[in-house]
């Protein structure tokens, strides 16, 4: 069952994609025709996406399957419990996954929209 992308995988896409990029620039316009697909049952908030191509120009990745984007997760008390990364496959994202290095710290995508976040 497809839903539309939800807030949190947006606002994470939004903020590991950078605008400077090209390659990511390129991922950034596919965004508003991309929906989710599937989620991770077990609550991490990793996200399988679904993208109407025919919408949408590939970013120039090549046709393979590719890491576009990652960061990593920072807390306000320096730790780093985790990392996001984002797939994309020939050119067009495939899904963001969210995980976590230890179980010292629940590494969610709530968690890890809000590590993102520029800080003053």
């Amino acid at each position: 069952m497809t839903e539309s992308l939800p807030a949190d995988v947006a606002d994470v896409l939004a903020l590991v994609l950078n605008v400077d990029d090209p390659v990511h620039a390129a991922l950034r316009r596919q965004i508003p025709h991309l929906s989710v697909r599937a989620r991770c049952s077990c609550g991490c908030g990793t996200a399988y996406f679904e993208l109407d191509i025919s919408e949408v120009e590939p970013a120039p990745t090549g046709a393979g399957t590719i890491v576009a984007a990652e960061a990593q997760l920072l807390t306000e008390a320096g730790e780093c419990p985790g990392e996001v990364l984002v797939f994309a496959q020939g050119g067009y994202l495939s899904w963001l996954e969210v995980y976590s290095w230890s179980d010292d710290i629940e590494v969610t995508l709530a968690a890890a929209r809000h590590w993102l976040q520029p800080r003053s």
